[in-house]
């Protein structure tokens, strides 16, 4: 890693974007192609079980936010990856979400990234309530945000429904 750090900034980003989008394509496709290998053997039948299809379906519908963020963390990148060609997660869904994560990820590594990671890691040693309260916050704010999208999408539609009932 270090050697990136001695390369100029445009030079490190790229690379770095390459072999990020390299490696998570190739974990995608790992993943689907262990999916297509598992519906040829006795094991098919848990792919068509209520949980498998609700959790493939979670997956290609929210799976994209979760390649996306998969990017800011260490470890769980790969196996989301894995996860999301295993679901079958559409390219058109896939894609996107991996370049932006390959963008974010090329940024942090090619700017502070280490170090903003062992900084991380030192206030979660140091005082992991405080690390916990951290991402606690996050969390609630993100599902704040979902939730204030979600409730503006339903706004009309409900605003129409009452509008229908009046006869208007």
């Amino acid at each position: 890693m270090d050697a990136f750090l001695d390369l100029p900034f445009g030079l490190a980003f790229a690379a770095l974007f390459a072999i990020v989008m390299i490696r998570v394509n190739v974990t995608y496709w790992i993943g689907r192609g262990a999916a297509a290998g598992m519906e040829r053997t006795r094991l098919s039948t848990a792919l068509v079980r209520p949980k498998a299809v609700k959790a493939q379906a979670l997956i290609r519908r929210w799976g994209p936010y979760g390649v996306v963020l998969s990017f800011l963390t260490i470890g769980l990148q790969t196996a989301v990856n894995l996860a999301a060609g295993a679901a079958k997660m559409p390219l058109r869904r896939y894609l996107p979400a991996a370049v932006a994560g390959s963008v974010v990820w090329a940024l942090l590594y090619a700017t502070v990234g280490l170090a903003a990671i062992e900084g991380w890691l030192a206030v979660a040693a140091a005082s992991p309530v405080a690390a916990f309260a951290v991402a606690a916050a996050g969390v609630c704010a993100l599902v704040w945000i979902l939730t204030a999208r979600r409730s503006r999408r339903a706004l009309p539609a409900s605003a129409d429904t009452v509008d229908s009932r009046r006869g208007s």
